[in-house]
């Protein structure tokens, strides 16, 4: 078994560069055919076959310390501990063969209070400005007697030939042990998969310290900051564009932890989806992506080097990294109080939920637990236009630990905070996919700035004949008959077929929980 603290001596004759500026990163980036500078001063990196994460391709290791409190399953796979000491060796043994190698040193976690040091060895430059990008980058002083929490061994070029000798099922695997504190990724470049093994990581050691661990964004109102809000939700569900809000101050925009204090954001930048990105659209997330930033997957021109954000050709998970001080109204420290509004974000391919309804505290239970979107084309591998999906606390691949653990946790936060939460969809009206549209952006964007104005707070509701939400009748700048999804349908029979399938699919996925009668009383008739 190797170290769990790495040495640039452990790589033999390569040489490894440690913590270099983010102009010398680009520049041996390019140097090196990486990528390619975009006119906008972003790296453009194409991350191959791999354009989404790889969950089918991640094992976390058995040991007898952590067994009993893993999740066992889909998500959380076993690996052996002479698998994984294998692995490690055949990546190590491979990134020894290398001229250069890169380390970025840094932190997750920005509450001084429980954040952890990461250490990431990779092969190609423009990881490291990935890690760069997406962590919170330590000081000089920091650095001087670094010894890190967690380290991440990227060997993305290596591609395993026998993967059932490893006792893995294909040519790439990502390998996570919570003993040894320490990350193996091998055969994909996607560079997601950095940021969201630490995120993992932190899902487990953070539960243990009484910090809620979130897959969600936040905001906070720039003139109250006791006005906080966090947006749970699966890739493509709206975290990001939701959360720049040119009149809120940005905490971040995908993993945060909820302590005794407050909130507070464990990543240093934010990871956008930027496929029909525009200006008019998005003008935040727009500016943010300038020389420092990195695109994945985008098309860009040869000739004028602009990028195409229009374009699927590759996938429609193109992605751009940017640090937070790119966002102008991006809060520094990243951290805010308790939150007094809880989104839940579900891209519904079925085109049934409502819009918008306010949950009462079992239905906020129930739906947290269930965490139902859709898998948007391109954000896992294989994954090609939008699959129902239910995936609990609404990031499923990204949770060691039981459900309830985390349900839990959020059902005390709410209680003693008082919540007011929220079911917003961002997918499919008028039908499912295929037949109906997406919601208009500004109907969605209308709908959280009544939200955290406090316009909806002693609303009039309908409830929903199948699910049982209570629907508002009106919200200031969206047209009354969107918030009924049924009466955006031409064929209402059609609709009432397709929300009794959804709601029979609610019902199975939900026996899997050990919930209270009323929780699950809170659910969907059927």
């Amino acid at each position: 078994m190797l170290t769990a603290t790495l040495r640039a001596s452990d790589f033999g004759t390569a040489t490894v560069h440690a913590n270099l500026p983010v102009a010398r990163l680009v520049e041996l980036a390019l140097a090196r055919g990486e990528g390619i500078l975009a006119s906008n001063g972003a790296l453009a990196c194409d991350t191959g076959d791999r354009t989404g994460r790889s969950p089918n391709d991640k094992f976390l290791e058995d040991t007898a310390s952590i067994h009993g409190n893993i999740d066992w399953g889909k998500v959380n796979q076993p690996i052996s501990p002479e698998n994984f000491d294998a692995l490690e060796a055949l990546a190590m043994d491979h990134l020894r063969q290398r001229r250069d190698l890169f380390r970025f040193d840094g932190f997750a976690g920005a509450d001084p209070a429980y954040r952890c040091k990461v250490s990431v060895f990779a092969e190609e430059a423009w990881h490291s400005l990935f890690a760069k990008t997406l962590f919170i980058n330590a000081e000089a002083k920091d650095l001087a007697n670094w010894s890190p929490d967690w380290t991440i061994v990227n060997a993305g070029s290596l591609r395993l030939t026998d993967p059932a000798k490893y006792g893995v099922k294909g040519p790439v695997a990502i390998i996570q042990s919570l003993d040894r504190k320490k990350v193996i990724i091998l055969g994909t470049r996607y560079a997601g998969e950095i940021k969201k093994s630490i995120f993992y990581a932190m899902n487990y050691d953070l539960p243990d310290r009484g910090v809620f661990p979130m897959h969600c964004s936040c905001n906070v109102d720039r003139a109250d900051p006791k006005n906080v809000a966090i947006f749970f939700g699966l890739s493509g569900t709206g975290k990001t564009t939701l959360s720049a809000d040119a009149s809120r101050d940005l905490v971040g925009d995908d993993e945060h932890g909820w302590s005794d204090k407050g909130v507070f954001n464990i990543e240093g930048g934010c990871y956008a989806k930027c496929i029909k990105l525009s200006k008019a659209g998005e003008p935040e997330i727009w500016d943010a992506i300038r020389f420092g930033s990195v695109l994945e997957n985008t098309e860009v021109s040869p000739v004028t080097r602009v990028p195409d954000y229009d374009s699927t050709k590759r996938t429609e998970n193109t992605r751009a990294t940017y640090p937070l001080h790119h966002i102008a109204n991006a809060r520094t420290p990243s951290m805010a109080g308790h939150p007094s509004n809880v989104i839940f974000l579900s891209a519904d391919a079925y085109g049934v939920l409502p819009p918008l309804s306010k949950l009462t505290p079992e239905q906020a239970q129930y739906y947290f637990l269930n965490g139902y979107t859709s898998k948007l084309a391109g954000t896992e591998a294989g994954v090609t236009e939008p699959q129902p999906n239910f995936s609990v606390c609404f990031g499923s691949p990204f949770m060691p630990r039981p459900p309830m653990v985390y349900a839990s946790m959020l059902a005390d936060r709410i209680q003693k905070h008082r919540s007011h939460v929220w079911l917003l969809n961002t997918g499919w009206t008028g039908g499912p996919y295929g037949v109906g549209h997406r919601f208009k952006l500004a109907y969605t964007r209308a709908m959280v700035t009544a939200i955290l104005n406090g316009t909806l707070q002693s609303v009039q509701t309908i409830p929903h004949a199948i699910f049982g939400l209570h629907m508002p009748v009106a919200v200031p700048g969206v047209p009354a008959e969107v918030l009924d999804p049924r009466k955006t349908w031409a064929d209402t029979s059609a609709y009432d077929a397709k929300a009794t399938a959804l709601a029979a699919k609610f019902r199975e996925n939900d026996r899997k929980f050990a919930i209270t009668d009323a929780v699950r009383a809170a659910g969907p008739k059927g």
